[in-house]
């Protein structure tokens, strides 16, 4: 490893002084010499993010074709097509290149993320070399480079300022901080601070919104925050879903039990001089009718249905098996900042004079009201509110406008909130602003923490000021009270400290507003920000979406644990979270807390931890980590970069569609469309209905099955007649498997799922529960179809009419099972009959089909089927219906044990 890239991991830039930085770096305030600079670029290589060679699109074709269950569905169609049964054979060859192809897709698509992350890298960067100023590629950058930034460059690589006038860096998609970050040079002696807290720091893919400055390159390409990034984007696992594994298992299972079963068998056939050649047709027939190979187009038909629903309801799915992964979720880490809150900064408290006012109304659209004591405020009865609120106007620049019946700023969030709470009150911003025209400004600075602006007014000149609290106290000499202007003595003083300290406490931003007249217009702008007179202060916040609060009690009451994570500070945190509901019984823990424990410590305490503050990507990665590793199925929400690898890494990455970086939609599973919290618990409800869709259509799947085997068994073992034909158990299959099966996937949701906890995913998709139902459900069938075919040979009927009759009996006896599988603890009595048009069209056309083949001569001839007469007919219908009575029963009985 060469020296500088030592220096990069072991160094604290932001901890160091200017001079130490450029010590370290051998470099000085007049950059780097062209030949120094060339030598370091071939000890260190190209400022660029590098990405490591995926599969190629062929290979990746080809693995979606390596499970069990898609390889026994192959071997199924080849033997379809040996004995002449076309259409069965194309049916699962189609169903199996749907499969692969939707596969292929998803795994393609979710490769981009890299790409997205090098095109936020900026092409270009200014620097100093042999003490002059050029323009170069942004990958010929090098450590010790001293690069020149300013408003609306993108920052090319990280760095030390070195030099800082009024610069304000956006790095929302980085830290997560939803306002610019004021930037100084001056050293910050905690080696440990949060990114969000490196003042003097600029890294990587961030943008200049406003001022300039000089910076020392420290760090380049996977070196910057943004490369550690992409590497831990790199090296994130593509987790399977629960869903994919637990196919996996069950359809190799079924396979091996499948070929077992009909090889036994078969030999028991052989065994009681059934000719080998028909008992062999008859064994594969049997296999393949056991091998449920409609499983992939019932699992993509439910996941489609359902990612077309989940549009409706605001989010957009990336990748099919997430949406199933979403119904088992039972952790929701949510960022805060337009997620949960609404991202419109708000005032929600002012006190002027010797009173408190309370501000109602959330957001940009000026409805709401003044309030003291719950009791509505005229403007005109508050000279002091409306002095301050006048002042606060005319000293920001931030617009409010109304498009298309929506109302937003262009400008900074701060001034925006104050512009509102102005036209709550009644007072227009155009207005005061033509009365009070601006003839100067004093622009905001970090290092200054106000903003000063000069007015004229009846031939006067004013200055309004507004910023932190302490520095416009301490620049005042008076103060407004009641409309007269009042010395400012130490116990008013005391006063506006102690309110400004509770709005804090409420996590309230509290910005103090000032005001100076003077008799002439001056050069000297310090005389327009000292001896001015107070006229208060305002508390704002980023409030919570109104309809969060109700989605946050839908999680619980579904066993799911909302946890907040944000770069926000730890008391602003606590306060959104307890106003919503988050922070009940639980801790909050800021990024340096977290840093203190090791991994046995943290693992400890993640569960009782329900807010995370000034968090890092590394932190959020540690959180999701810990959590999965801990058995919780993690949903995991983002919008920066940072954000990305620790989308990537949980088990549902859900980006924002709004504010999102293309970084983190390319690494998601899910986007939302509204950046909305609300719309991450309507898509687990749909992923809960899609994943009990599946297993209902397995249930009636394998009861029905199982039935026929069953049934089978005992003819066999009794040494009865084989009651179906091998073309006979094709059809059955076709039509079950096929038809109403598939149907089954578009049952709509049980309006009572989210009142149910999430499932256990070790489980499995067939629980204790639901075997216990399948094997019931198929000695039922079992029972009532051998029973009606030894009535039928006991009544003296030819062999060939006993086998329609058990042939149709267990059709029937199946599509009355169809509709017992619509729901497991709900009767169908309390169902809507006609919600599931498909499943009623299904079971009509299935019997339709059975019917036919009933009445057509060549097809009687073809399926071995003979005329019945009516009390035949009857009596087999009958007796079918009894598994629709009997299971009916078993859910009055069993109500709830599904849970």
């Amino acid at each position: 490893m060469s020296e500088f890239s030592k220096l990069n991991k072991s160094l604290s830039w932001h901890a160091l002084s200017t001079e130490e930085c450029l010590t370290n770096l051998q470099s000085d305030l007049s950059g780097l010499s062209q030949d120094e600079a060339k030598k370091r670029q071939t000890e260190l290589g190209r400022n660029e993010l590098i990405v490591e060679k995926g599969e190629s699109p062929f290979i990746l074709l080809l693995n979606q074709f390596k499970s069990l269950l898609i390889i026994i569905l192959i071997v199924a169609a080849v033997i379809s097509f040996y004995m002449n049964d076309v259409f069965e054979a194309y049916s699962i060859i189609t169903i199996v290149i749907l499969a692969g192809v939707l596969g292929f897709i998803q795994e393609f698509q979710a490769g981009k993320a890299i790409e997205a992350l090098r095109k936020m890298a900026s092409p270009h960067a200014h620097v100093l070399r042999d003490s002059k100023e050029m323009l170069i590629e942004a990958a010929d950058l090098v450590p010790g480079d001293v690069m020149l930034i300013k408003m609306g460059d993108k920052i090319p690589a990280d760095g030390r300022l070195i030099e800082s006038v009024n610069l304000r860096i956006e790095e929302a998609a980085l830290t997560g901080e939803s306002t610019a970050s004021e930037k100084n040079s001056l050293p910050i002696p905690d080696s440990n601070a949060p990114l969000g807290d490196r003042k003097n720091m600029v890294y990587m893919g961030t943008t200049v919104s406003y001022g300039r400055g000089k910076v020392l390159v420290s760090n380049i390409g996977m070196q910057t925050e943004f490369g550690k990034i992409a590497g831990m984007l790199q090296s994130g696992e593509n987790r399977r879903t629960p869903l994919q594994e637990n196919l996996d298992g069950l359809g190799k299972r079924l396979g091996i039990f499948s070929i077992a079963l009909a090889t036994i068998m078969s030999l028991i056939g052989i065994a009681h001089d059934e000719r080998v050649a028909k008992m062999f047709t008859w064994g594969v027939a049997l296999a393949v009718a056991i091998i449920p190979e409609a499983l992939p187009a019932v699992v993509t038909i439910s996941l489609a249905l359902g990612v077309r629903r989940m549009v409706k309801r605001k989010a957009l799915i990336r990748k099919l098996p997430a949406v199933e992964t979403l119904g088992a979720t039972d952790i929701i880490c949510s960022d805060k900042t337009g997620t949960l809150t609404q991202d419109e900064m708000t005032i929600r408290e002012i006190y002027c004079g010797t009173t408190l006012f309370h501000v109602s109304g959330a957001g940009y659209t000026p409805q709401g009201s003044i309030l003291v004591n719950g009791l509505e405020v005229k403007i005109a009865e508050s000279p002091d509110l409306q002095t301050l609120l006048t002042a606060g106007t005319v000293c920001s620049d931030t617009l409010l406008q109304n498009t298309n019946g929506v109302w937003d700023i262009i400008g900074d969030p701060t001034e925006g909130a104050i512009v509102v709470a102005a036209q709550k009150a009644g007072l227009q911003a155009d207005d005061l602003k033509q009365k009070l025209p601006r003839v100067q400004e004093i622009p905001f600075s970090s290092e200054r923490k106000r903003m000063t602006t000069i007015h004229r007014s009846s031939g006067k000149i004013i200055s309004f000021s507004k910023g932190a609290a302490e520095i416009i106290l301490d620049s005042c000499k008076t103060c407004l009270v009641n409309g007269q202007t009042v010395p400012l003595t130490s116990e008013i003083k005391s006063e506006i400290m102690h309110q400004s300290f509770e709005m804090s406490e409420n996590a309230l931003r509290v910005l103090a507003i000032a005001q100076k007249s003077v008799d002439e217009e001056t050069t000297e702008f310090d005389n327009y920000e000292s001896e001015m007179t107070f006229l208060g202060i305002v508390g704002m916040i980023d409030p919570p979406r109104p309809e969060v609060k109700i989605a946050i009690e839908k999680c619980f009451s579904a066993g799911i644990k909302p946890i907040m994570i944000t770069g926000d500070h730890k008391i602003t945190a606590m306060a959104v979270a307890k106003e919503l509901g988050i922070l009940r019984r639980g801790k909050a823990l800021s990024g340096q807390e977290l840093e203190l424990l090791n991994d046995d410590e943290f693992e400890y305490l993640v569960d009782a931890t329900e807010v995370y503050a000034r968090i890092s990507p590394e932190h959020k990665m540690k959180i999701v980590d810990t959590l999965m590793r801990k058995g919780h199925i993690v949903a995991m929400t983002g919008d920066g970069v940072n954000d990305a690898p620790s989308l990537k890494r949980a088990d549902i990455g859900v980006a924002m569609g709004i504010t999102g970086t293309d970084v983190s939609k390319e690494a998601a599973d899910m986007i939302l469309t509204d950046d909305n919290f609300t719309s991450i618990v309507n898509a687990v409800e749909e992923g809960r209905s899609i994943f009990d869709n599946i297993r209902k259509y397995l249930l009636f799947l394998l009861s029905g099955n199982m039935g026929t085997v069953f049934a089978l068994i005992f003819t066999l073992m009794t040494k009865l007649p084989i009651p179906l034909s091998a073309v006979q158990i094709l059809f059955i299959n076709f039509i079950m498997d096929g038809l109403m099966a598939i149907a089954l996937g578009m049952e709509p949701s049980d309006p009572r799922i989210m009142q149910k906890k999430p499932r256990r995913v070790q489980e499995g998709i067939l629980n204790q529960y639901t075997l216990i139902y399948i094997g019931f459900i198929g000695i039922l069938i079992a029972i009532i179809c051998s029973g009606v075919y030894v009535w039928a040979i006991e009544s003296k009927l030819y062999r060939d009419d006993a086998q329609t009759i058990f042939f149709l009996t267990l059709i029937f006896a199946r599509l009355f099972n169809g509709f017992n599988c619509r729901s497991l603890d709900r009767s169908i009595l309390e169902m809507n009959f006609f919600s599931n048009w498909p499943l009623l069209i299904s079971g009509i056309l299935s019997l339709a089909m059975s019917l036919f083949i009933v009445q057509v001569p060549i097809l009687k001839k073809a399926f071995a089927i003979s005329d019945i007469d009516a009390f035949e007919w009857f009596a087999l219908i009958v007796a079918s219906s009894f598994v629709l009575f009997v299971v009916e029963l078993w859910k009055r009985f069993f109500k709830g044990w599904e849970n």
